[in-house]
């Protein structure tokens, strides 16, 4: 749905927060090419925490934040528009990642256009995916919803908590002899039981899917820790932004952050900080480092009042978050369809490339430096043409509401 007024943000913090995690998320998720790019913006290759690991984790925290501010409002107009608006918005972010995954339907076989069927009748282990970020941010944001729709905040509280230490028992008890490997790890058994093998990412070289059924129980947990710090942030200033509070307000978000940081590093200790398997510490951790981020903009954005071209940047893309993102995917996998003609390989077949790749082997792959360099100059500018689109949308006061 599109929507010419927005709802007015009671904190530009939170938009320009929001705009600068999907801006990463869009970075790191397209490069000029995988082979080349800055340790930063690769994943830990299982245990530990890059800067790249924290965007999705920030993202969540991010839907939690806003939720804090709009549950007040659906508590208002009753059970019936409640559960019209949460279903209907789960459904639809779910349904439209999972399309993603299936788009753009055809692939190039033989030189011609063949159905992708969802699952392949030569390799029965191939289909299409079933879970991944839309479908993961979906299901976080329905189930957050529920518990703090009915629940009070105090109760919410508890429940993030006991999912964590239960997450951690139940890795223990079920996983393999080292519970948080990629084999001995409970969850995939479990996923492959309920999805089917032909339904997984498969890019560990195993099945295996970073954004499984059992890894999401912890990170709603982490949309969680967000909308608690968002009540906590609305009830502490009222109904606008109160200056004059905001200075403590600050300050007990800074040191809640240190806690969950340190508690997380701490239980890092014997329950590593792990992305791909969405461990408690790392939920912990992320979600101390994101509290860290939202207390600084805070205070540099409502109490210092400084906005430059910067944050501007970071709002336009706030303001069109899961639009913006899901182009970023639409573009690439559309353009793919497009065959450019680049010769024939020692054998005399003809080699063939997409408008993307050409233009990054074209232009960026040639700047001078490391190959990293290009590959990150190819992503900046693919960055900037989304940006131009959101600019454009922002100017003509149009938000499209997913």
């Amino acid at each position: 749905m599109i929507s010419t007024n927005r709802m007015n943000q009671r904190y530009y913090s939170l938009d320009v927060f929001r705009g600068a995690t999907v801006a990463l998320m869009i970075l790191v998720n397209n490069p000029g090419t995988w082979s080349y790019a800055f340790s930063p913006l690769k994943h830990a290759p299982w245990h530990g925490c890059t800067p790249t690991d924290l965007v999705f984790p920030f993202f969540l925290f991010a839907v939690g934040n806003a939720m804090a501010f709009v549950i007040p409002k659906l508590q208002a107009k009753g059970d019936a528009f409640f559960w019209r608006k949460i279903i209907k918005r789960t459904f639809l972010i779910f349904f439209i990642g999972l399309l993603l995954s299936w788009y753009p339907f055809v692939s190039w076989s033989d030189g011609e256009l063949i159905a992708k069927p969802w699952v392949s009748s030569l390799h029965p282990n191939s289909g299409i995916r079933i879970l991944g970020v839309l479908q993961r941010i979906a299901l976080c944001y329905g189930i957050a919803s529920l518990l703090a729709y009915f629940f009070k905040t105090r109760t919410v509280m508890y429940i993030g908590a006991g999912i964590l230490i239960v997450y951690w028992l139940a890795c223990m008890l079920f996983g393999g002899s080292d519970p948080y490997s990629l084999d001995g790890w409970f969850g995939t058994a479990i996923d492959i039981k309920l999805l089917g093998i032909p339904h997984l990412y498969k890019g560990e070289g195993v099945p295996f899917d970073p954004e499984g059924l059992i890894s999401t129980f912890t990170a709603i947990v982490q949309v969680i820790i967000g909308y608690l710090v968002g009540t906590y942030i609305r009830s502490a200033t009222g109904e606008g932004v109160r200056l004059d509070k905001l200075y403590g307000v600050v300050s007990r978000l800074m040191v809640t952050a240190a806690i969950l940081t340190l508690v997380g590093l701490t239980w890092g200790l014997i329950f590593p900080i792990n992305k791909k398997i969405w461990t408690s510490s790392y939920v912990l951790y992320t979600s101390g480092l994101a509290t860290t981020t939202l207390g600084v903009l805070i205070w540099f954005l409502e109490i210092r009042g400084i906005k430059n071209s910067i944050t501007r940047f970071f709002d336009v893309f706030g303001k069109n978050a899961l639009f913006i993102f899901i182009v970023s995917a639409l573009i690439p996998k559309t353009l793919a369809l497009i065959k450019i003609s680049q010769g024939t390989d020692s054998e005399g077949n003809p080699v063939y490339t997409s408008p993307l790749r050409w233009f990054y082997s074209e232009i960026y792959a040639k700047i001078p430096g490391p190959p990293e360099l290009g590959s990150f100059a190819y992503a900046i500018c693919f960055l900037a043409v989304l940006w131009v689109i959101c600019y454009q949308l922002d100017k003509k006061k149009i938000y499209v509401k997913v």
